[in-house]
Parts: structure tokens; sequence; C-alpha cells
């Protein structure tokens, strides 16, 4: 379930998706299997190839790439997920969420 973001921020980040562009997606979560953690990044690409390649660049197992319909998309937890919106340089995310 996901929490804290726009309507227009989760329309942009499927468009972006389904263009084949690599999108970020940061929002709250809550998952019993993960204490701890309340935040998600989703980096989503319809483009498969390059969202493996994506994976491949950041050490990231393609293997958990999860495959839905339009959206397929590899969740970022933790600090990899820190790590990783750090070299994107995607600032707000990070400060808008406490990461």
């Amino acid at each position: 379930m996901a929490f804290g973001i726009a309507r227009r921020e989760l329309n942009a980040w499927k468009e972006k998706v389904a263009r084949g562009e690599i999108a970020y997606l940061t929002h709250y979560w809550y998952e019993p299997r993960f204490p701890g953690i309340k935040t998600v990044t989703k980096v989503g690409c319809s483009d498969l190839e390059r969202l493996r390649s994506w994976c491949a660049e950041h050490g990231l197992n393609p293997d958990y790439i999860h495959y839905r319909a339009e959206f397929p998309h590899y969740d970022l937890i933790g600090a990899k997920q820190k790590e990783i919106l750090y070299q994107e340089r995607l600032w707000e995310q990070m400060e808008r969420f406490g990461i």
C-alpha cells in the first residue's frame, strides 16, 4: 500500500514507465516482513532489457524485478535505496521521505 504521494505523481511515473524510461517513485510503505523500513522506491521501466541493465549497473539481481503487466519495476529499500537515490541525485525524494 502506497502513502504520501499524489495521483499526479503516480500518473507521471506510469507515463515514464510506459515510454520505456527509467522512472523513480518513492512513497511511504508498510510491510511487516521488513520491520523498520518505512519507504520504498519503485524503479520502473517497460523496456525490460533496459530495466535489467539498470539492475546490473547498480549491482542488483534482476531476478527480483516485479513483472507487473504494464508497469514492471524493482523495489529499492533500506541502504541500497538511499545509495541509489543519492547517486541519481533525487534529493527531493530523499528529503521529502527522510531518507
